[in-house]
């Protein structure tokens, strides 16, 4: 299965995945805008790879169901809770 994959030049690490190349058809028109004009990354065989930040499987079932795959970037680290936490640990009470 044959995929295109788009990056946001809206939202860093915002990715979206599509069957067919420009074709954007099936993306609903809030998500377009909130996405901004995509900006072709690469084409991709997903029968034959693993993706490095989402499941392959997952990609291709979306693809199915919906027409698209929308890949977001990880939350932020809590860096102030890590630091808590790891306090916490050192110091039990």
């Amino acid at each position: 299965m044959l995929c295109s994959i788009y990056k946001s030049p809206k939202k860093e690490g915002t990715y979206l995945y599509i069957p067919k190349r420009d074709d954007f058809s099936q993306i609903p028109e809030a998500l377009m805008q909130t996405f901004g004009k995509p900006i072709f990354v690469m084409l991709v065989n997903l029968e034959s790879r693993q993706l490095a930040q989402v499941n392959v499987e997952k990609v291709k079932a979306s693809l199915d169901e919906q027409g698209f795959f929308l890949q977001l970037p990880p939350p932020p680290e809590n860096l102030l809770e890590q630091h808590k936490e790891r306090k916490a640990q050192n110091n039990p009470e």
